[in-house]
């Protein structure tokens, strides 16, 4: 007997969440903007229930303020927290490498290669999404290799952070292909089984704000 699949279906806030999150993907709702919870509520036929639950979450993620008695508002992206940003991510992807390197077998490694090249040629078409999605699939190749799901989590919600708030159209292309160049590098130092110095290498130059700083304010600024 075929085992049934199961149907797992978001709840109202859960929905709610993903219409914020994606008008500020498309830059509907830009920093520094106040959220209207009367329009979005009626706008999307809905109490200010499920609304006000979501915008707890965001607030949680670091995408809007809620100030008492006076609404919530989208949260600008400074350069302090890009800084403190890379430095969680940095620390926490090194991590993964640290306690799994012995998960990181050749054919992870070649994944890691593959994504790198597509990224590389989505750069020459200067396709940035479809950069970024194979960008997004080589670091997930190693981070998905721990079970710690919070951490995962945390990672992917700094990411959202850092890359769709909103998504650029445009792009830095010397710093993307820099970019795929330190994957090489950290690719090399994996197969070499050089472990503790790929996950100091993922911290304090693919992650390093110093190292990236530059880029960083002609993109952020």
């Amino acid at each position: 007997m075929a085992k049934k699949e199961q149907i797992h279906l978001k709840t109202l806030r859960e929905q709610v969440y993903d219409y914020l999150r994606l008008a500020m993907n498309r830059g509907d709702l830009v920093p520094g903007a106040s959220v209207n919870l009367n329009e979005i509520s009626e706008k999307l036929g809905i109490s200010k229930t499920p609304l006000r639950f979501a915008l707890l979450q965001l607030e949680n993620e670091g995408f809007v303020t809620i100030i008492a008695r006076r609404g919530c508002v989208v949260k600008p992206l400074t350069l302090e927290e890009i800084r403190n940003i890379y430095q969680i991510i940095g620390a926490l992807e090194g991590s993964v490498i640290r306690f799994n390197f012995d998960k990181i077998t050749p054919a992870v490694t070649e994944k890691m290669l593959r994504f790198n090249q597509q990224a590389r040629a989505a750069l020459e078409e200067d396709d940035f999404s479809r950069y970024y999605d194979n960008n997004l699939k080589f670091h997930n190749c190693y981070l998905h290799l721990c079970r710690n799901e919070l951490l995962i989590h945390s990672v992917t919600i700094l990411k959202n952070r850092l890359y769709d708030f909103p998504r650029k159209k445009w792009h830095i292309k010397e710093w993307e292909v820099n970019s795929t160049g330190e994957h090489v590098d950290f690719i090399r130092f994996l197969e070499e089984g050089r472990y503790k110095e790929a996950a100091d290498y993922i911290r304090d130059v693919h992650w390093s704000y110093e190292v990236q700083e530059q880029f960083a304010k002609q993109y952020y600024t």
